[in-house]
Parts: C-alpha cells; structure tokens; sequence
C-alpha cells in the first residue's frame, strides 16, 4: 500500500512532465489502496470506509459551494468592480498595491482565483511582459501567504478548520502577523530589484460587463457572495453546526438572489442569463475529484495504522514541531500540499487533555490540541511553502500557465525571496508562541 501510494505521489508531483491529470492518478490508487486493505484481511473495512468518506464528504461539499459561489461572482463581473480602481502607473507603488489586495483577497476566496482574477488584472495593467512576470510572481507569494490566515482562505485550512483541529479566531490572531511579514519581505526585496518609474499599459480595450449585467446587479451578487464567504466561519460559531451546513445555507440564498433578478429581467433570453444552475457546471471538477481520491487514499493508510507508525517515528527522531512543519514547508514547494497535510492529519491526531496529561512530554503533546502551535505552524508552513517555487502551489501552477513564467526564471529571481520571507515568518510564529502563547 505504502508503494503504491508513493508511485501515485510521484505521479502527481510530475504531473507537469506526465501530462497524466492528477485527478486520474488520485483516483486510481484511491481504489488500488482501498482494494489492497480488503484482500489483505481487514475485515471492518466497510465501516472504515464509510467513515472515510463520510468525513471526505464533508469537504467536498464546502469546496463544491465555495468554488460555486465564486464562480458566480466571476461571471456577473463582480470583481472588475475591484479592478477597475487601480490607476497608478508607479511600479512600486503598484506593486505594493497589488500585493496588499491579494493577500486580502486570498482569505476570502481561494488563492488559485485571486490569482487568475490578478493575472488579468496585470495584463491590463503591464505591457511589458518579464516585467508582468515580476508582478505575478509577487501576487502568487501574496495569494498562498494571504490563504493561510484564514480559515476558509486555503483548501488545507479549510481541511483542518473542518476536521477540528483550529478554529477561526486563534488562527487568525496567530498566524496573521508572520503571513503577513512573509509577504512584505518579498515584496519590499522585489521592489528594490524592480526599480522607480512607470510601467507602460498596454493597448487593449477597457473589461466590461457581461451582456444584461449591469453595475447594479454586479455589485450586489459581489457584495451577497464576500458577506456569504465571512458568514460561513461566523455560523458555525453561533451554530455549532459542520462549516459545510453554513455553506450550503449560504450557496442557497445566493441561488434565491439570483433567481429573483433574472425573473424580474424579461428583456434577458435564456441562454445570456447566468443562473446558478448553469454556474455550476463551470466549476472545476476534476479539483473536486482529486481531493476525492486523495483524502480517501489518506483514509485508507489512516486504518491500516501505517501512519500512527510513521508519527511515531517522527516523534522518537526528531521530536520537534518546528523542525517537522519546516520540512513540510519545504516539501509542499515540490508536491501538492493536499496530500501533505492530510497525511499529517492522520498521523497525529487532535490531543485532548487526558492525552496530553498521559503523555512522557506533555509540552510536546500539547502542541496538538486543538489551536496548539503544531496545527498553526502546519497551516502556515503548508500555505506559504508552497511559494518557494513555481510548481508548488496551485496559484504558481495557474501563473505560470497564464503567463508562461519560465520555472528556471522563477527560480533565479524569486525563489531566494519566497524562502526569506517564509522563514521569516517562523521566526515571528516563534517568537509569538514564546512570548504569548500564542
């Protein structure tokens, strides 16, 4: 099993050379790993893999409303709204610009569309197009390092605020500060390197609206959908109900909304209205379905009992949470993060205080409760590592796609500042557990 999760591992980091789509991959070695657990004699694997879907389940469907709900906003031009108010011409100055509106953006919606709705933003923006590889480089750094502070920010908070291991304030109060500061270093080097002056725009024609959208109706369904994203986090603190439950409320509203403005609009056909139910097909799916496999694959290792070992190896030789999130850090520059995190989530489970209390060392068991510095450090090192090259996060995977940013050029110039500014960040995430707690 453990071969071949590590083939299928291997697949999905090369994915760029295979042109195999990881999705397939996950999903094969989903069913290989789950068949090898039932001929090799477990014999509750029934339960066992009910339960593993049943809690895979649960964040496919946040995701399915998430992407869903900004998809929608996407479409009805929600976001030139935001766009359309950028008018400096001074590279510095841009550049700071576009960082800080990533890095906030990528907390409410996820970081591969903050990162698409930037990029072309920057072709608008930027004429000149190494010069727009500088400028997008910064925006990936800012969109991972953005997702990571916020529960609902980054598909591995999201895992781990749905599993229970954090919740959304004392993320946010612990890891806000180092997310930001390993924004800022990079982008304060980047300017230095980029030099003064203007960048020349280049001669294209102003974004509009989609055909019967009018400024109106797009601004409402931008501001409907962000207030929709923060409730989320907000209803299950009111609730005590699984986040999936406030974004399925959330996604239904939106649907109502939308429906109640296209019936009022008689003089739109059919086919130029966008309502949800044609939304909804435009999400991306193999997305949903890579997560599918994956986190099953991850359940099925969990019950063979193969990942208890792999933390307690962990624990007998190393024996540090820094050290070990650091590493993951710098693994999740190479392979998905995905997979990484929901590893480590079945290899230490979420202690409790009886736990912690047994424990040889009880100061390193309690950095696993719930909000202890292992899961933040995870969130962060996860989030904000895969930024140290190109290839390592979804965000640096749709820039470079869009742009056609050479991975070697990624590698020369930006890669120095993406592991100053995450290292940076450990540094505060540390001295804010030794000074605070936190």
């Amino acid at each position: 099993m453990l071969l071949l999760f590590a083939v299928g591992y291997a697949f999905i980091a090369l994915e760029h050379k295979t042109r195999v789509n990881k999705a397939a991959v996950a999903l094969v070695m989903c069913a290989a790993v789950w068949t090898l657990y039932a001929l090799a004699g477990g014999g509750d694997t029934a339960p066992k893999l009910l339960g593993s879907l049943g809690d895979t389940c649960e964040i496919l469907v946040f995701l399915i409303g998430a992407m869903t709900i900004v998809e929608l906003i996407d479409v009805h031009g929600g976001f030139n709204v935001i766009t359309d108010r950028i008018r400096t011409r001074d590279k510095r100055r841009l550049l700071w610009l576009l960082a800080t509106i990533t890095f906030f953006m990528s907390a409410v919606l996820d970081n591969m569309t903050t990162t698409i709705v930037m990029v072309m933003l920057l072709r608008r923006l930027v004429a000149e197009q190494r010069e727009r590889w500088i400028f997008a480089s910064i925006v990936v750094i800012a969109a991972n390092s953005g997702g990571a502070w916020s529960p609902i920010g980054d598909v591995t908070t999201i895992m781990l605020w749905m599993r229970g291991n954090i919740s959304s304030l004392p993320l946010m109060e612990s890891l806000f500060v180092p997310c930001a500061v390993s924004t800022v270093v990079p982008v304060a080097l980047a300017a230095r390197t980029i030099g003064r002056g203007e960048v020349s725009h280049p001669r294209t024609a102003a974004a509009t609206l989609p055909p019967g959208v009018g400024q109106r109706m797009s601004r409402a369904i931008l501001v409907a959908g962000t207030a929709g994203l923060l409730f989320v986090p907000v209803f299950k603190e009111l609730t005590g109900l699984p986040p999936y439950m406030g974004m399925i409320l959330v996604l239904g509203a939106l649907w109502l909304l939308t429906e109640i403005l296209y019936d009022r609009r008689d003089d739109l056909e059919e086919e130029s209205q966008n309502r949800v139910a044609k939304v909804i097909r435009r999400i991306d799916m193999p997305t949903i379905l890579f997560f599918l496999g994956i986190l099953m694959t991850v359940g099925a290792l969990q019950s063979t009992g193969l990942l208890d070992r792999a933390a307690a190896w962990l624990d007998a030789t190393v024996h540090e949470v820094f050290t070990i999130t650091g590493v993951i850090g710098l693994l999740s520059s190479v392979v998905d993060n995905v997979p990484l995190v929901a590893a480590c989530m079945g290899m230490y489970p979420v202690a409790d205080a009886a736990a912690v209390a047994a424990s040889a060392d009880a100061a390193f068991a309690a950095s696993f409760v719930r909000d202890g510095v292992f899961w933040h450090l995870l969130a962060y090192c996860a989030g904000v590592g895969g930024s140290l090259l190109i290839i390592g996060s979804a965000s640096g995977v749709v820039a470079m796609g869009l742009e056609k940013i050479e991975f070697v050029w990624y590698l020369k110039r930006i890669s120095l500042l993406a592991l100053l500014g995450y290292a940076a960040g450990i540094v505060v995430i540390l001295a804010e557990h030794l000074l605070f707690g936190l």
